[in-house]
């Protein structure tokens, strides 16, 4: 299993295996707190290797820096399947984020979970503007 896209982006779409995605960010700059941001996405893409075709649960969790959930976790299995004598297909997951409210200026994280395992993290800092 390899990522090939884990990022968090002003919008992303999956169109028949094709993963589309539009401002990649790591940073809000705001005057005031809480700031809302109105549409975010986190955007997926895995690949997988032919002995790893089947279920795989997937486990996204959005948390500021003490480990306390932003949003309720998201969670789903995916269902990996590609042609026989093709030796990796890729699986794609968008996850919209509507109205997403920050308390407090500082670091943030969106870490995912592959099988229970932990596959990788991005952070989201949350700075003042000046």
């Amino acid at each position: 299993m390899n990522i090939e896209v884990y990022s968090l982006c002003d919008a992303a779409t999956n169109d028949t295996g094709k993963l589309n995605m539009l401002g990649a960010f790591d940073t809000i700059r705001t005057k005031n707190i809480p700031v809302i941001h109105p549409q975010c996405a986190v955007a997926l893409r895995i690949r997988f290797d032919s002995i790893e075709r089947g279920e795989h649960k997937i486990a996204v969790n959005f948390v500021d820096l003490d480990g306390k959930n932003i949003i309720p976790p998201m969670n789903g299995p995916i269902n990996v399947n590609f042609p026989d004598g093709q030796r990796s297909g890729s699986a794609n997951l968008v996850l919209n984020i509507q109205g997403l409210k920050l308390e407090k200026y500082g670091e943030y994280s969106i870490d995912l979970a592959i099988d229970g395992r932990r596959e990788g993290s991005l952070p989201l800092f949350i700075t003042p503007l000046k």
